[in-house]
């Protein structure tokens, strides 16, 4: 029974949050993704519900999120004459921004004298959570950690992603979406495709490749976190 109920609920809830996005022109303050899972939180800790219940009964959702992340590839492929003439650029934005995400955090986390577990745990932040999980269980930090700081960091990025652009007067639908992409994961992703389909599209491409990048870095600076 709380299955059913927790799959209707997060469907029920995200049909309700994309009806207030698009009544508030799509305001960052009322991303989808960022205010059904608050409204989720909510449910889960006023009637006492495992989390493990609850996964139980959106585990569909969670399986198609595999099928989700493939149909970035389609958008992308229609903007792959675009790709080729940027490849370049691109490929040492995702070189300087894989190791910034990875440290910029850290050693502000290692400034304000955090653990040397949360410091591991803090360091790949920036990737999608099964990514996230699986580099802190092998570099031993704490993969639940992880998640939250995966979490935290989405939705910060996916909020704060259009002020810090028009600060920067970025206006390029390319840079915009690979930037949120590759700082802000998922939810980075969504909000560029609310751009419109180029800027998804390489955000999609950002997360990707940020995701293998920064499971391929850290390891091999794990010697640099305090």
């Amino acid at each position: 029974m709380i299955e059913l109920f927790s799959l209707i609920m997060t469907l029920g809830f995200y049909l309700i949050a994309r009806r207030l996005s698009t009544w508030g022109k799509e305001h960052p303050f009322l991303s989808p993704p960022v205010i059904t899972m608050f409204a989720i939180v909510f449910v889960l800790m006023a009637f006492n519900i495992p989390y493990k219940e609850y996964f139980a009964g959106v585990r569909p959702i969670h399986f198609m999120l595999g099928p989700a992340t493939v149909g970035f590839a389609l958008p992308l492929f229609n903007q792959m004459s675009r790709l080729k003439r940027v490849l370049k650029p691109l490929i040492l934005a995702l070189a300087v921004g894989s190791f910034v995400g990875i440290f910029s955090a850290v050693l502000i986390g290692a400034a304000l004298g955090l653990p040397h577990d949360i410091l591991l745990s803090l360091s790949p932040k920036s990737v999608t959570t099964p990514i996230a999980m699986g580099i802190a269980e092998k570099i031993g930090g704490a993969p639940a950690l992880s998640t939250v700081f995966v979490m935290i960091t989405g939705i910060v990025g996916a909020i704060a992603a259009g002020t810090v652009m028009k600060l920067m007067r970025i206006h390029d639908p390319l840079v915009k979406g690979f930037s949120m992409g590759l700082s802000a994961h998922g939810l980075g992703t969504f909000r560029a495709f609310q751009v419109n389909e180029m800027a998804g599209a390489f955000a999609g491409l950002a997360m990707a490749l940020n995701g293998l990048m920064t499971a391929i870095l850290i390891p091999l600076l794990l010697f640099l976190i305090p």
